[in-house]
């Protein structure tokens, strides 16, 4: 059995340059809904709901694709710190950070409407700041756009900078779990 026409319902370039790391081929068709925070989920649960979410709207239009939706967020503990709404909050998360471990989760959700199929997963990993001066901070910021980027950090932008270790998927902490998304759409087609 081969592998539905695959949608990502995200328009995250971080995500897109992920999934082109796989071997699928895939379109880009975001999907247009609020992301939810409800306190009595646990940061797994709330990645998957907003994973969910954001696949099922986009399998609503396209019911014969594959669609997968994710959400990726940081907390520290149990906190979440999504996306900042300006500098002076991204100066503020990143001096939370510091020196401390956080867990960055990302929920995914693999649908198929028409074939009543979804899978649905989280995956975590933890991170370890550096401990930071405000200049280090000040520097960091400057090099990178934190508007767009939970916990207002990239990985994969100068982050040796502020990083000092990870435990888990380094592409999780990108915004997508490429080794858990390898084996979960090898057991779709199974």
């Amino acid at each position: 059995m081969k592998l539905p026409p695959l949608i990502l319902a995200s328009a995250s370039p971080r995500r897109v340059d992920l999934l082109k790391l796989l071997p699928v081929k895939f379109r880009v068709l975001p999907a247009a809904v609020e992301e939810v925070a409800h306190e009595h989920l646990s940061p797994l649960e709330v990645c998957q709901l907003n994973a969910h979410r954001k696949a099922r709207a986009v399998a609503k239009k396209i019911p014969d694709a594959l669609v997968l939706g994710a959400d990726t967020l940081v907390f520290v503990d149990n906190e979440i710190l999504g996306k900042p709404r300006n500098l002076a909050e991204a100066r503020r998360m990143i001096a939370r950070l510091q020196g401390r471990h956080h867990q960055v989760v990302t929920g995914v959700c693999l649908m198929h409407l028409r074939a009543h199929r979804e899978r649905i997963f989280a995956v975590s990993t933890d991170v370890l700041f550096h401990p930071l001066t405000e200049k280090q901070i000040r520097d960091y910021l400057q090099q990178i756009n934190p508007l767009d980027k939970a916990g207002a950090y990239a990985i994969q932008e100068g982050g040796e900078k502020i990083i000092s270790e990870i435990s888990g998927s380094f592409s999780n902490v990108v915004g997508l779990p490429v080794e858990q998304l390898r084996a979960e759409l090898a057991a779709w087609t199974a």
